[in-house]
């Protein structure tokens, strides 16, 4: 860690057992100082490394196979996630840095505390388990790939083996998450650089066996047949992977030294990292026939080397589990309300991960429905992205009070009404239904005009101008939602 986050802990206290304490300003709703943060650019840079380089970056890539073959697939993957990438590396970012403020406590600004406290349900315990659970499944089969090399056994992807190696993985996550936001950095570390080693030598082995102009040449695994939807199809899935972030970074960038600190390994971590692992995924499945990443490692580097990287990258998807899983905390202990903050961190980690650890028993469900699984997420992240950025950057010019975000619902300027801002739900949903009709989230059948606009950026734009032209008409003339407030 670098000098400053050294510098940091001390205000970051633990008790006896090692838990965090109530001291530690990182595990609390209330802003975080500038002497409390512990992470600069490396830093982050680190732990966002270690985020994007896990096997669900490979899983993305296979992903990415299915609808195109090699070239088409670096160009839309480069394209949906620097899209992506920008709208999560500003809207929660930058207002979580400046402020130093829980990424859901900010959103009260815009869809009043209420709201976002339903938002943070959402998200803290549904997608962040649903995400545990495939991070968690893809362990598994890591390691029943590592036992199948080294030991004869015949552990199926999807028999009964997996799911327990996968909750091994689930309480081995509790474990490193009950010690805090220093456990976090800490093992992101160790598991960065040799993730960046384990994605550069799977590159270097498909070109020792296959010549670009052979990948090249090799078709995508299950197209539609239409080389544009196709295409289409794949940009839309890259962008939807990259707003899956959205729970995550805004918590960890709010202990970060700097705004440049927390907007900028974004792009070193995980636009750079992410398309580079993703491009890799995609000429391993092209060229040994599979989407699953961890059916690669093997023939790529022989057993000793392909054991190796399966065992690291599956250690990568526990250091994933861990950073998601301390975002969802910061969001519960903050924005719970006096019954999830009298609970302890340990024990609230616990509960934010049994979800996952009965999800792992439906390995097949959760693991082969990965296009279908991150389209929900956009569904609602995509105009979410709208509604805050439109809110933050253009309505409220970059500026909160922060005083107000913390008052009583009825003395607060962010009140609206019963502590719901129905402008922001309203543009959300219009956003979300925009995505339904454009990509079935359901058979992830796309429309005819879906293959022109994708569904992401059409969600995103219908949620932004509904919710600034509802604001300005109906919002700021009721002197609600605290648009007038002096700073």
């Amino acid at each position: 860690m670098s000098t400053t986050a050294a510098k940091g802990t001390p205000d970051h206290e633990v008790g006896e057992d090692g838990v965090p304490g109530v001291s530690d300003a990182t595990l609390n709703e209330l802003p975080v100082l500038r002497r409390e943060r512990i992470w600069g650019f490396w830093s982050y840079s680190s732990v966002n490394v270690g985020l994007a380089i896990a096997t669900w970056a490979f899983l993305q890539g296979g992903a990415v196979a299915i609808f195109v073959g090699a070239e088409a697939a670096i160009a839309s993957i480069v394209i949906g996630y620097g899209i992506s990438v920008l709208l999560v590396a500003l809207a929660p970012c930058l207002v979580t840095a400046r402020y130093g403020i829980e990424q859901f406590v900010s959103l009260r600004s815009t869809f009043g505390p209420n709201g976002a406290r339903i938002l943070m349900i959402m998200m803290s315990a549904l997608l962040a388990a649903a995400w545990s659970a495939v991070l968690a499944i893809m362990f598994g089969h890591a390691i029943a790939n590592v036992s199948n090399q080294l030991f004869g056994t015949r552990l199926s992807s999807g028999g009964v083996a997996v799911s327990f190696i996968g909750l091994a993985a689930i309480v081995i996550s509790w474990i490193v998450l009950s010690k805090g936001a220093v456990s976090v950095g800490w093992v992101n570390r160790i598991v960065a650089p040799g993730l960046v080693l384990v994605t550069l030598g799977m590159l270097a082995l498909i070109f020792r066996n296959t010549s670009w102009t052979e990948l090249a040449a090799v078709p995508p695994l299950d197209p539609y047949g239409d080389r544009h939807l196709d295409f289409m199809l794949a940009v839309e899935l890259n962008i939807a992977g990259g707003l899956a972030w959205w729970p995550n970074v805004g918590n960890l960038s709010r202990i970060t030294t700097s705004t440049r600190a927390a907007f900028w390994p974004n792009a070193l971590g995980l636009f750079l990292a992410s398309v580079v692992a993703a491009i890799v995924g995609v000429f391993a499945a092209l060229a040994l026939g599979s989407e699953d990443p961890t059916l690669w490692m093997v023939p790529l580097g022989g057993a000793v080397l392909g054991v190796i990287a399966l065992a690291f990258v599956g250690l990568a998807n526990v250091t994933s589990i861990v950073s998601q899983g301390y975002s969802s905390l910061v969001a519960l202990k903050g924005g719970g309300g006096r019954a999830l903050r009298g609970i302890s961190w340990t024990v609230l980690a616990a509960g934010l991960l049994l979800p996952a650890a009965v999800l792992v028993f439906f390995p097949s469900a959760v693991y082969d429905n990965y296009a279908r699984f991150v389209s929900w997420g956009a569904i609602l992240l995509a105009p979410l992205c709208g509604v805050q950025l439109v809110d933050f950057f253009i309505l409220r010019r970059g500026r909160l009070d922060v005083r107000h975000l913390y008052l009583p619902q009825g003395e607060s300027g962010y009140g609206y009404w019963l502590g719901f801002n129905p402008v922001a739900v309203v543009a959300t949903a219009a956003g979300a239904l925009t995505y339904a009709l454009l990509l079935n989230p359901v058979t992830y059948e796309p429309s005819g005009a879906f293959e022109y606009m994708t569904a992401s950026l059409p969600a995103f734009a219908v949620a932004g101008a509904l919710h600034y032209v509802l604001t300005l008409g109906v919002i700021r003339p009721l002197g609600r939602g605290g648009y007038d407030l002096r700073r």
